[in-house]
């Protein structure tokens, strides 16, 4: 199992999209291992996006981040933070194809793309550690084995479906 970090942006919740792109996430099989409201202080959304720092972006998209409330969320399934990136599409939502979140609700060419998803799994562990240092723990929901097959249980046990760079 692959936890991976998700955040609905502001332009999400203020556009009453919360429901709508949480129920693709749990019609795709993850699960939500944490989820919570806030409000960030400008200092964390520059912490949540310190690899941007020193790009042209990275004012407006940190302002962004804080201007409002946010929906942060732990994933867990197979392949996780690939799996969710495909279905969040083009971070620029006017290039975003119809199907993945952005494609179906973005017209932004910035940082209204709706949702953030870590890009990788050293981003993912930083992110999670972030905001909820609490659920790093690999237990499962009884809901794990109606999702995954016995098949898939076992290429997980022996590493099959761990994602190579």
């Amino acid at each position: 199992m692959e936890n991976t970090f998700v955040m609905l942006k502001p332009d999400a919740v203020q556009r009453q999209l919360v429901g709508e792109i949480i129920t693709r996430f749990e019609k795709k099989g993850f699960e939500i291992v944490a989820m919570r409201v806030d409000l960030l202080p400008q200092e964390a959304a520059e912490v949540l996006y310190e690899e941007h720092e020193g790009s042209q972006f990275f004012d407006s998209l940190t302002k962004f981040t804080a201007s409002g409330p946010v929906v942060l969320m732990v994933l867990r399934g197979l392949d996780a933070i690939r799996t969710a990136r495909k279905m969040l599409g083009d971070r620029r939502g006017v290039s975003a194809i119809p199907g993945t979140i952005r494609g179906d609700y973005s017209m932004s060419k910035t940082e209204r793309n709706l949702v953030h998803a870590s890009v990788d799994t050293e981003a993912a562990e930083r992110e999670i550690s972030l905001f909820f240092s609490d659920v790093l723990d690999e237990n499962r929901a009884i809901s794990y084995d109606w999702k995954y097959s016995e098949s898939d249980r076992r290429f997980e046990k022996f590493g099959a479906l761990k994602r190579t760079k």
